[in-house]
């Protein structure tokens, strides 16, 4: 059995991504790479719990905890009053990964310019992986990239061309 390991997830705000079918294909791709990353002996997932890829991925192994009790959720705020923005449905996921979470881990008391940096930087020293959804290099995934590759992380890339390359969903779980 392969030596336990921390993942840690970072991708792009729903806004910033298709919708429809290749929003389902995204979604499914990481479920897949989740999947692997159990199979490869992850144990522990790191979240940065913003809307989109982060909760997305937050809510996936969630739902693989059902069949590997032993793994762990870590959520990992910037800043405590993050969440306090949302409203409806989005709200409701965001709380409710946060109550399911092993653990919360909160890097500033209050909002400032570099929390969500910050954020990143934790996720990664504490991980051995990073599953990334990346459309724009030029962007918070796209720095929280290159700092796990200074790092040296494993990385596993996911992008809307890889997504429009698969036949069909892997699983159909997750429609949002």
């Amino acid at each position: 059995m392969p030596a336990p390991f921390a993942v840690c997830f970072s991708g792009h705000r729903p806004e910033k991504l298709p919708t429809g079918t290749s929003l389902r294909m995204i979604q499914s791709l990481l479920y897949s790479e989740i999947r692997n990353a159990i199979r490869d002996g992850a144990d522990t997932f790191y979240t940065g719990t913003a809307r989109g890829v982060d909760l997305w991925a937050a809510e996936m192994v969630l739902h693989f905890k059902k069949q590997y009790p032993a793994l762990k959720l870590i959520c990992v705020l910037p800043y405590a009053g993050q969440g306090a923005g949302l409203s409806g449905s989005e709200r409701y996921r965001f709380m409710t990964v946060l109550n399911a979470a092993d653990e919360t881990v909160c890097i500033c008391e209050h909002y400032q310019k570099n929390c969500y940096a910050m954020r990143n930087r934790y996720m990664i020293r504490h991980s051995r992986r990073l599953i990334a959804l990346v459309t724009d290099m030029r962007s918070g995934t796209g720095q929280t990239i290159r700092m796990a590759e200074a790092a040296g992380l494993e990385l596993r890339l996911l992008s809307v061309e890889l997504a429009k390359q698969q036949a069909q969903p892997a699983h159909d779980y997750f429609s949002f």
